[in-house]
């Protein structure tokens, strides 16, 4: 059976999220794992001029972004987290839309050279209705890059996932998760030329990897 995502109650979970994940004095800063300083950078769009961020959290990869004078736009289900990256990262350029990501990107008619996500919505939202979504979104040769922590072993399609432990108000959502072969091939079936994804290991042996995924539109 589907996952059935409840977008009330995942707007609850992500704005309270957004009330211990975002901090004031942060810096702009892009970077694909979750270990600092590990792994590539932004590289993996290309040289875009414009890109688009799905799940763009705490809007520090965009203003980043932006900075270098890339047309950088975000969507984020979170209306706390909009307001707080509008109004941190307001002197850069980049620009915060608050919407479920689905909905935003089937009402839209811009298109974009890069699509990405850091950890973000392509972690959280079935692929099989995502990737096409974000295939008709990209100019020809565009690309799609997205992180996200690896499958673990013989636990695959969509996993349940509370907020803060196991006592409290019940806030969950569901994230995605398949071997790199999978992954590959749903992207091809959405209409991606090419698909890559791989596992990249942790920089301390034993710790956990970090799966990064890069497709090309047509």
């Amino acid at each position: 059976m589907p996952a059935q995502h409840d977008i009330a109650a995942e707007t609850e979970l992500w704005d309270a999220y957004a009330a211990s994940a975002f901090k004031d004095d942060a810096e702009p800063g892009f970077c694909w794992t979750q270990y600092a300083g590990h792994g590539p950078g932004p590289e993996l769009l290309g040289d875009p001029r414009s890109v688009l961020e799905i799940g763009c959290g705490t809007g520090r990869a965009l203003a980043h972004l932006a900075r270098r004078g890339v047309t950088a736009h975000g969507v984020d289900l979170s209306p706390v987290m909009v307001e707080k990256t509008t109004s941190k990262w307001v002197g850069t350029g980049a620009a915060f839309v608050c919407a479920e990501v689905l909905e935003y990107l089937d009402g839209q008619e811009e298109a974009y050279d890069a699509v990405y996500s850091i950890f973000g919505a392509a972690w959280f939202t079935n692929p099989a209705r995502l990737f096409p979504l974000v295939r008709r979104r990209l100019r020809p040769g565009g690309v799609f890059v997205f992180s996200q922590p690896p499958a673990i072993p013989g636990a695959y399609g969509p996993q349940g996932m509370y907020k803060g432990g196991f006592a409290g108000k019940a806030m969950f959502t569901y994230r995605y998760s398949y071997r790199p072969a999978v992954w590959e091939r749903l992207l091809t079936t959405a209409g991606f030329t090419a698909a890559d994804a791989q596992v990249l290991q942790a920089p301390h042996p034993g710790h956990i990897g970090t799966l990064l995924v890069r497709a090309v539109a047509p």
